[in-house]
């Protein structure tokens, strides 16, 4: 090991300092050269993409700062689709902060630079191969979350947004390093590397650990959204305004589900009998309070939040289908489909809210489901693009979401547990309700709004493709599914 080896940090040092530098040149540019810092932005998240496809490409992992970072084939691709993430997310709100800018406090750079510096926070959760350098990164994504929130100050609605974030981050943060002290006082380490080896020796206290991983996991729990640490994500969702409601569930979630990895199966893997069953409680409980409550919301992003809750139960089917047993052969097909299932997910939500951002325009949200009324009468193809993305969200072939159930449910199917596996059908189709019902307004209901739909060729393109991309990764999911494959099985061979 090198500790003085800088080249899997890269990508994060460019990140650093290309951040800093986009907010200093932003303060010298006048409201008419803003998009200098749209476009500074997105040119550093391409360049940022090009370094860690260098890394993936090689598909080594290398260590670095006495094991506490680590750029593995996982933490690359992961990073990969976060710079997506952010890059559409950033598209796809550009008109949006430019119309309201200058009565939201939206205009200014800040708005770009918190993105970047979220995502920075993303980065170090990804390649965190230590307790306190995960929580760095999880600090720092947060904080900027906190701020992106309550950056339209003059909205009430958006600064009790902030503030209930803000104390139940603050509360998740709490059980998280409360767990983390506990296992570092059982086994003497920060390291995970070093914590798996005392926790496989048997020599600690057992119910020390087992104490440990149930606050680790509740402040797990809190960053995905997962019921009953879900009290966040409606009135987050809703509140804040539409661009920082991409950012909150776009890229965050598959670094928290990296973190998952990092904590849970290469940390604590011996204690998976533990785990595997708070992970259980807490799927069952989302997909029953996400679908359940989703049926009766009549606003888009609050059905959507709860639609998260529901979604992010399915994807803990698959971190909880790795050991049998303690049997460890089905691990590596287990959190591969959970992080398709992940990224799919994201790229997904990503497209759905960037249709509520297409339809609004100054003075009006379209944040209501009657919204979209009638789409398919005002645009044919827009409309075509939402009901691909209902379709996934719900599991219907040939979306991309019936792919990434298929393949959850089969992990749980190979530890034999049937039950769960029907169940988690069942509340599949209860979630088709809430969903169909978009389609059924969009293609079956008159429009209450006639007027053209006026989008920047930008944002159309990258809609476009972004539906498009759900529905050729459902009719050809084997690349995308070999690569999370691949990076999950050299991450937990090194």
């Amino acid at each position: 090991m090198n500790t003085t080896n800088l080249t899997p940090l890269y990508p994060e040092i460019f990140l650093l300092i290309a951040t800093s530098a986009i907010l200093l040149i932003d303060m010298f540019l006048s409201d008419a050269k803003r998009n200098i810092t749209y476009a500074l932005t997105l040119l550093t998240l391409v360049v940022c993409g090009a370094l860690s496809f260098v890394d993936f490409n090689s598909g080594t992992t290398v260590y670095t700062f006495h094991n506490m970072f680590v750029s593995d084939p996982m933490s690359s691709l992961l990073k990969l689709f976060s710079y997506l993430a952010v890059g559409l997310s950033l598209i796809y709100s550009r008109r949006y902060v430019g119309d309201r800018g200058m009565v939201s406090g939206m205009l200014g750079g800040e708005y770009y630079a918190l993105a970047l510096f979220s995502l920075l926070g993303q980065m170090v959760m990804i390649s965190g191969n230590n307790f306190l350098a995960i929580y760095l990164g999880l600090e720092l994504m947060s904080l900027s979350l906190y701020a992106l929130v309550a950056l339209r100050r003059e909205h009430m609605v958006s600064t009790e947004a902030a503030m209930k974030y803000f104390v139940l981050g603050a509360l998740s943060s709490g059980f998280l390093l409360y767990g983390i002290s506990m296992l570092y006082g059982a086994t003497g380490s920060l390291d995970l590397l070093e914590v798996a080896k005392v926790t496989a020796s048997g020599t600690v206290n057992k119910t020390v650990l087992v104490f440990g991983v149930v606050f680790i996991v509740a402040g797990l729990a809190f960053k995905l959204g997962a019921a009953p640490f879900h009290m966040w994500a409606p009135d987050v969702y809703q509140g804040a305004p539409t661009p920082v409601t991409l950012l909150v569930g776009g890229a965050p979630k598959l670094a928290t589900f990296a973190i998952c990895i990092r904590l849970l199966v290469e940390g604590l893997l011996p204690l998976a009998i533990d785990w595997q069953q708070m992970l259980t409680f807490l799927a069952v409980l989302s997909m029953a309070i996400g679908n359940i409550t989703a049926i009766v919301q009549t606003n888009l992003k609050r059905m959507l939040a709860y639609s998260t809750i529901a979604q992010m139960g399915f994807m803990l089917l698959g971190l909880l289908s790795g050991v049998v047993n303690g049997n460890v052969f089905s691990a590596a097909n287990a959190y591969s489909s959970a992080m398709f299932y992940a990224i799919t997910y994201v790229l997904t939500t990503l497209a759905t809210f960037g249709m509520i951002l297409l339809l609004a325009r100054s003075g009006f949200e379209a944040e209501n489901i009657e919204d979209f009324k009638g789409l398919n009468q005002r645009s044919p193809w827009f409309a075509f693009v939402m009901l691909i993305l209902m379709f996934s969200l719900v599991g219907i072939p040939p979306a991309v979401g019936f792919y990434a159930k298929v393949a959850v449910i089969q992990s749980v199917l190979a530890t034999g547990q049937v039950w769960l596996a029907v169940v988690s059908v069942l509340f599949s189709l209860i979630g088709a309700f809430y969903y169909l019902r978009v389609v059924k307004m969009m293609y079956f209901d008159e429009p209450a709004d006639k007027s053209s739909i006026v989008v920047n060729k930008d944002m159309s393109f990258a809609l476009s493709v972004n539906g498009l991309a759900i529905l050729v990764l459902g009719l050809l999911p084997g690349p995308l599914m070999t690569a999370c494959a691949n990076a999950i099985v050299k991450t937990l061979a090194s």
